[in-house]
C-alpha cells in the first residue's frame, strides 16, 4: 500500500468516526489544493441552459465550480433530469457508497445527469479518494457545504433528485444500499426508468 493510501485511509477513517459531520467553515489553508490546479479523471461538468431553475430551494448557492473546468449553477435548470451526489473522502457511508453512484452514472448515459458535489472537504483528499475509487463522473466542489446547508442537510451522504426544471424532486439522506435502489429512486421521482 502507497504511503499516500495509506494517510487517505487513516484521514478517512478517523473522519468516519466522526459520523460524517465536518465544520463547514474550515479556513483554506495552503495544503488545500485549489480545483482548478488539481489532476483528476472525473468529468467536467455539463452545461447548462440559461433559464432559472422552477424553485427556490437552491437559487441562493453560488456556482461552484467543477474539477475539469466549468461551473455548476443549480440557480439553474440543469435541462435533463439529474442526480447530485453530496459526498466526502472523510465519510464513511459515502466511501461505499460512490462506487454505486458512479455505476449508476455509467447506466444513465444522456437520460440522467449524475454529478458528485465534493462537500466539506479537501481538495487533494477527495480526488485522490475518486482516482482510488475508479470514480469519473461530473464532480463540483463545494468545501464549506452550501449545498448541503441551502437544503437544510446536516451530515453526509446526500443524494439530491433533481427535475429538469431545475426543482428539487426528492432528497436522500444517507446512504443508498445497492445501484437497484438508485435506479428506484430515479423512476419514483425523476420518472426516468433505467
Amino acid at each position: 500500500m502507497s504511503a499516500r493510501r495509506a494517510a487517505a485511509l487513516l484521514l478517512g477513517l478517523g473522519l468516519a468516526l466522526s459520523a460524517c459531520t465536518a465544520e463547514a467553515d474550515e479556513p483554506d489553508t495552503p495544503e488545500r489544493a485549489t480545483v482548478a490546479s488539481t489532476q483528476t479523471d472525473l468529468a467536467a461538468c455539463p452545461e447548462q441552459p440559461d433559464e432559472p431553475a422552477a424553485d427556490g430551494d437552491l437559487s441562493g448557492v453560488a456556482p461552484i465550480e467543477c474539477f475539469t473546468g466549468g461551473t455548476l449553477d443549480l440557480g439553474r435548470a440543469p435541462g435533463t433530469p439529474t442526480v447530485l451526489n453530496l459526498w466526502a473522502s472523510w465519510c464513511g457511508p459515502c466511501r461505499e457508497e460512490l462506487p454505486l453512484v458512479q455505476q449508476l452514472a455509467d447506466l444513465a448515459g444522456d437520460r440522467v445527469r449524475v454529478l458528485g458535489v465534493v462537500s466539506q472537504d479537501g481538495v487533494p483528499q477527495a480526488a485522490s479518494f475518486a482516482e482510488d475509487a475508479g470514480v469519473t463522473l461530473p464532480g463540483a466542489f463545494d468545501g464549506r457545504g452550501d449545498v448541503a446547508a441551502a437544503l437544510g442537510l446536516r451530515g453526509l451522504p446526500h443524494t439530491v433528485f433533481l427535475a429538469a426544471d431545475g426543482s428539487v424532486a426528492f432528497v436522500r439522506t444517507g446512504a443508498v444500499e445497492s445501484v437497484d435502489e438508485l435506479r428506484g429512486l430515479v423512476a419514483e421521482h425523476l420518472g426516468v426508468q433505467l
